[in-house]
């Protein structure tokens, strides 16, 4: 059989690369031929998980890291042309270790990574929102792309979270013409605005390093931000589905490049071919942690299971749990199967430690089920 194998990663356990893996492994060694779609949600991975679903080659630019130390970020670059860049490469959490400090990291690496994209050839670019140590409003990135933000005595500089309260003027004028010409898609799979109780700040500003006062500071700085871009540029952000994704990254790439933001499940399955890759299959495989109503509510699984069905292609699903009575509404989607990996009886931490040896067993289980 021909099976395209497009999983979620497992929460805490397992990454989609890892999912994508095991099952693979476990239906092959039966005779299956297998096209792997690991789904990318934005962060950590996203460059990797886009290069092994459509192909293509990597590349490294040496870029400003979050507190201007140089990093390598790796970025992708699909065979239509098409470049994949993560943000987590050059702004991300896992750059700066335990210093976090929200109000001080900056976007600017990733904006020159999106220069050195367009001044390769890239017309379409897709950035993938997650994992960020920022909270700039994408002023940092924007920044080194050529758009000046001015202070009050009309003193040009780079704004950070701590202080977007400064700017008093935004100029668009220098913006590097390439990229004004690009398309550029933001994954972002989160419909925070920028700001308020469920903005940027104080959604995600703890997780990066921000305390209650620090947050409050942080979000009156993106609220100054949208006041601004509102009145110099004609763009309404702070209550944007999605403007608060990756510490206003979401904002500023629609205000400043006019980006559009759109669902990671969507862009991944678009980018992979899925819906021509369905034409030759025999069944998908997918999986998540929880399967569960939100899963059939517009998640990963129903993005997928919604154009296999209209394919005429089954669906089957591995996850670390399956809700009971969940059975009725994902038939209805086309889904042929749910099989829970776990044991019964397991406890949750044991389930997550041994993930990988319950999905291999299950996966194994399905290949000879597809046989």
């Amino acid at each position: 059989m021909r099976i395209i194998v497009v999983p979620d990663s497992f929460k805490g356990s397992l990454s989609s690369l890892q999912v994508c893996g095991i099952i693979t492994d476990r239906l092959k060694r039966r005779g299956h031929s297998v096209v792997q779609v690991p789904v990318a949600d934005g962060g950590e991975g996203t460059v990797e998980a886009m290069l092994l679903a459509a192909g293509g080659e990597p590349r490294t630019d040496i870029v400003q890291g979050p507190y201007g130390n140089r990093v390598c970020a790796i970025r992708g670059v699909l065979p239509g042309g098409t470049a994949v860049i993560e943000l987590a490469q050059a702004a991300g959490l896992p750059l700066v270790g335990d210093d976090r400090r929200a109000g001080e990291a900056t976007t600017f690496g990733v904006g020159e990574q999106l220069l050195a994209a367009v001044h390769e050839g890239s017309d379409e670019i897709v950035v993938g929102l997650g994992g960020s140590a920022s909270n700039d409003g994408g002023c940092g990135a924007a920044a080194a792309c050529g758009v000046r933000f001015l202070d009050a005595d009309g003193a040009e500089f780079v704004p950070v979270g701590s202080s977007l309260h400064r700017i008093s003027r935004v100029d668009v004028t220098g913006l590097e013409p390439a990229l004004a010409r690009a398309q550029i898609t933001a994954m972002c799979d989160v419909d925070n605005p920028l700001t308020g109780p469920e903005g940027a700040s104080y959604v995600f500003g703890p997780q990066k390093g921000a305390d209650l006062e620090a947050i409050a500071l942080l979000d009156a700085g993106l609220a100054h931000l949208a006041e601004v871009i509102r009145g110099d540029l004609g763009v309404e952000v702070e209550h944007l589905a999605g403007a608060g994704a990756a510490g206003g990254m979401g904002a500023g790439l629609v205000a400043f490049l006019g980006a559009g933001l759109r669902s990671g499940i969507d862009v991944v399955l678009e980018t992979a071919g899925f819906e021509d890759l369905l034409a030759g299959a025999d069944a998908v495989v997918t999986g998540e942690g929880s399967f569960d109503s939100q899963s059939l509510r517009g998640k990963v699984i129903h993005g997928m299971a919604a154009r296999a069905r209209a394919a005429g292609v089954p669906v089957h699903v591995l996850a670390g749990r399956v809700a009971e009575g969940l059975e009725p509404e994902y038939t209805h989607l086309g889904i042929r199967s749910a099989q829970a990996i776990t044991p019964p009886g397991i406890p949750l931490t044991e389930a997550m430690a041994r993930a990988d040896e319950f999905l291999r067993e299950s996966a194994e289980a399905l290949a000879e089920q597809l046989r």
